[in-house]
């Protein structure tokens, strides 16, 4: 009986994996990507850095931004939130002086049910009508991030080309710890293992929303029209959510790949992945319940068919085999696309341990369940609220 459940376990597990596999190669071959534009972009475009304690990151993304081609009229907001790092002096030393970039500090805390991030983007939104209400687009980048020359011209290219009312440039997903190569490379994988981004893209269903906060240009008015950040106040994925309002209102949203022109190291050490992902897991499958399904889905599919490899025979050995391999190529596929020219061994000998990151993941959800249970999930040193619905 138990050998009967192995096999056929596993070969549903094979079969899973293969649909999976298939999904990140039609996606490695027809996902859109940032191309360098042919033209300038001559619309008022806003760049707004929300800053919390980024002292060591920030100067380079200013950096960049001062190098910024192709966009004639560019203006950069940065929001000191708080920081005691002194992120403020070093943005404005950074900036040295260009007349296209603002440092705003700000000491008040965010307001009761409001996410700390949430209520810097709302205040930049606000900063940024003050400034000038007409302009036309609107564009977040975290601090972490770093842009190529022509990074935010091609966004704001392929934005109005598209007609879409959010563009969201996936970054390379920058990994150098352990605990980075296991974890990061999930998050691409993710959606272009399970959902072909054409279809995605054309699409207004919010269930086929993708998006990535650490890099989202709007169209000003679609922004504007949903509320901005203040209809997500309160979630601990506003970036998802913010596509979603989108859509519920007809608004179209998008995502393309941003390799070789914008990149992110989110988290440098084990800690700062534990505490990244326990913020906003527990609300990624709908609860508990969702979260509980979810692991097991994720274990039968990934984790099963290895074991299967190792440890059967027969028929079952070989369905293991295969169903590994094609979770190795899924994760293989997804990998490349996501960081084009930057794909080394190291991306490929990760792939090869995906069976390890999805326990790892699997642990990071429970973990991220647990803390908010106990209501210890913070980030940035401030309490996660509770969503408000």
């Amino acid at each position: 009986m138990k050998d009967r459940l192995l096999a056929r376990t596993t070969a549903t597990a094979a079969v899973a994996a293969t649909a999976s596999a298939a999904v990140s190669v039609f996606n490695s071959r027809f996902m859109p990507s940032l191309g360098t534009p042919e033209q300038n972009v001559t619309e008022r475009v806003v760049v707004c850095i929300p800053a919390r304690n980024e002292v060591s990151t920030l100067p380079a993304l200013i950096g960049d931004l001062t190098r910024q081609r192709a966009c004639t009229d560019l203006n950069v907001i940065v929001l000191d939130d708080d920081s005691t790092d002194g992120t403020a002096a070093a943005a404005r030393a950074a900036a040295e002086g260009d007349p296209r970039i603002r440092v705003v500090s700000s000491g008040v805390a965010p307001p009761a049910g409001w996410t700390g991030k949430a209520a810097a983007c709302a205040e930049l939104a606000r900063l940024a009508d003050e400034d000038d209400p007409t302009a036309s687009m609107i564009v977040f980048v975290d601090a972490d991030v770093r842009l190529e020359p022509e990074a935010i011209a091609a966004a704001a290219r392929m934005l109005r080309r598209r007609g879409a009312s959010l563009l969201c440039p996936w970054p390379e997903q920058l990994a150098e710890s352990i605990a980075e190569r296991l974890v990061q490379p999930l998050l691409a994988w993710s959606w272009m293992s399970t959902l072909p981004i054409p279809l995605g893209n054309a699409s207004l269903a919010p269930s086929t929303a993708v998006a990535c906060g650490q890099f989202m240009a709007f169209d000003a008015a679609a922004y504007r029209a949903i509320g901005g950040h203040h209809c997500v106040a309160s979630s601990p994925t506003e970036d998802l959510d913010l596509a979603r309002a989108l859509r519920r209102r007809g608004f179209s949203t998008a995502v393309a790949s941003g390799a070789g022109f914008v990149r992110c190291r989110m988290y440098r050490s084990a800690a700062d992945v534990r505490s990244g992902y326990s913020r906003w897991l527990w609300n990624e499958f709908g609860g508990p319940t969702g979260s509980a399904a979810a692991a097991v889905a994720l274990a039968v599919v990934y984790v099963v068919p290895p074991v299967a490899a190792l440890t059967a025979s027969g028929s079952t050995r070989r369905l293991g085999w295969a169903g590994y391999l094609a979770g190795t190529v899924s994760r293989l596929a997804a990998r490349r696309r996501e960081v084009g020219s930057h794909f080394g061994v190291g991306d490929a000998v990760d792939a090869a341990l995906h069976p390890v990151s999805i326990l790892a993941f699997v642990g990071l959800v429970a973990e991220s369940h647990v803390r908010r249970q106990r209501g210890s999930a913070t980030w940035k040193s401030r309490p996660m609220p509770a969503p408000q619905h």
